[in-house]
């Protein structure tokens, strides 16, 4: 598939994606979404020249500031539906691709830009960013996991409140809210988040897939957490990588893992 709204980068063994549409402050329309749903089912699954994955928005000023409106004016009947269905199953691909992927949040995160960073295993915000879910003042509700997503992270009571008011959220806030993983100057966001990647990577592949599994079930209503969490410890200790990472350990030296 030929980019025309995504423009991908491999850097330091991690693939930077940025969304590239600066003017419309990089708004999720419907092109948006049919890429990244492109990215990660055919081409980062397939790609092994990688350990991680930053999601950006181009410029200053926005990560995602939300989603294309006008788009949303043309539907009709069970065309809204359909719409936030895509972007769910979309958004639960990131959330359970096997390999890190971190938010670098540049401005403004609203809406299905909250919800995109939200979707994302962490979040780096830069001091400048915004978060929220102002759908409220159009009218309308989150449909990409909103309403579900934002509870996990901060809690029924203060959710309830930014999804009721439409209010924003600054930086820090969002951070000791427990939104955000860490604030860093602006510009420095994606530079942060290598160095969580770079980090990351020296640990075991097959372990850290197995743990985005697993946190991944404790939200998951069809799914048993602790049974998932014994399926991957029962997986992990057949691996080349733990006795490599237990012999490393005993012989007191750094762990080559090779995701086997």
């Amino acid at each position: 598939m030929e980019y025309t709204n995504l423009q991908i980068e491999l850097q330091e063994g991690i693939l930077l994606v940025t969304i590239n549409r600066e003017k419309a402050l990089n708004a999720l329309n419907a092109q948006t979404i049919t890429e990244l749903e492109h990215f990660f089912s055919k081409d980062a699954p397939q790609r092994k020249d990688y350990h991680g994955i930053i999601l950006t928005g181009a410029g200053q000023k926005s990560f995602v500031a939300g989603a294309d409106i006008k788009e949303f004016l043309e539907l009709e009947g069970d065309q809204g539906m359909e719409m936030g269905r895509r972007g769910q199953n979309v958004f639960f691909l990131i959330e359970r691709f096997p390999k890190p992927v971190i938010a670098a949040v540049n401005g403004f995160a609203l809406g299905g830009g909250c919800e995109l960073a939200m979707a994302c295993h962490l979040r780096i915000a830069g001091e400048n960013a915004r978060f929220g879910q102002p759908e409220v003042n159009l009218g309308i509700v989150p449909g990409y996991g909103g309403t579900q997503r934002l509870i996990q992270y901060i809690g029924k009571s203060k959710a309830t409140e930014l999804l009721l008011t439409g209010d924003m959220i600054g930086a820090e806030e969002a951070y000791q809210l427990g939104l955000v993983n860490h604030v860093v100057p602006s510009g420095e966001e994606v530079k942060k988040a290598k160095s969580i990647l770079s980090k990351i990577a020296q640990k075991g592949p097959i372990a850290i897939a197995a743990i985005i599994a697993s946190i991944n079930a404790y939200f998951q209503h069809d799914a048993d957490g602790f049974e998932r969490e014994l399926q991957a410890f029962r997986q992990t200790t057949q691996t080349e990588d733990f006795r490599e990472g237990a012999g490393a350990f005993i012989e007191k030296r750094k762990a080559n893992f090779r995701g086997k």
